[in-house]
C-alpha cells in the first residue's frame, strides 16, 4: 500500500510484521554501539537483572524501525520526523525472540505553516510474538511522522 498523509486516521492500527532477534546481529550491534556487559558477555548477563544475554534497547528500536520502513515508509510520501517524546523498554529482549511490531495512529493534523505537510502522531510497539512470553510488550514509544499530502 502507498501511504500519504491522508492514509492515516486516528485509532488506526498497522501491523508491521515480525522479526526474529538474531544473536549475531544483536552482539555486533552491542559491541559497536552499546557495549554494556549484559549485552555482550554471557556470564555478566547471567548475573544481571536480566538473567541472560539481552539485546540493547536501541537494537530493539532498530528492529522496529526496519519493520516500519518495510511496511510503511518505502512506498510513502514520508518527509522524515522531527522526533518524539516518549520511549520505554518494558521488558528485556533475548536472542531468538520473535518480535511482532505494530503502530497506532494517535492523531493527525495538517501543518499550519507548511502547505502540503501532514503530521502523524504515532505510537510504536513491539511485543514477543511466540513462546512462553507471547504477548509481552518489550517496546513502546511515540513520535511524529511527517508525510506529504495528496
Amino acid at each position: 500500500m502507498h501511504y500519504d498523509y491522508e492514509s492515516f486516521t486516528p485509532g488506526q492500527q498497522i501491523d508491521l510484521g515480525s522479526t526474529v532477534v538474531d544473536r549475531t546481529e544483536m552482539l555486533a550491534f552491542a559491541k559497536r554501539f552499546d557495549p554494556q556487559p549484559f549485552h555482550l558477555d554471557e556470564r555478566a548477563a547471567a548475573a544481571s537483572v536480566f538473567g541472560a544475554l539481552s539485546a540493547s534497547g536501541w537494537f530493539t528500536c532498530a528492529l522496529w524501525m526496519r519493520a516500519y520502513a518495510d511496511a510503511v515508509l518505502v512506498d510513502s510520501t514520508s518527509l522524515g520526523s522531527p522526533g518524539g517524546n516518549e520511549l520505554r523498554w518494558t521488558a528485556p529482549v533475548f536472542p531468538g525472540d520473535e518480535l511482532a511490531c505494530s503502530l497506532t495512529v494517535s492523531s493527525t493534523r495538517v501543518s499550519a505553516s507548511r502547505p502540503g505537510l501532514g503530521l502523524v502522531e504515532i505510537i510504536g510497539r513491539a511485543a514477543v510474538a511466540s513462546g512462553d512470553r507471547a504477548g509481552q510488550q518489550v517496546l513502546q514509544f511515540t513520535f511524529t511522522g511527517m508525510f506529504g499530502t495528496r
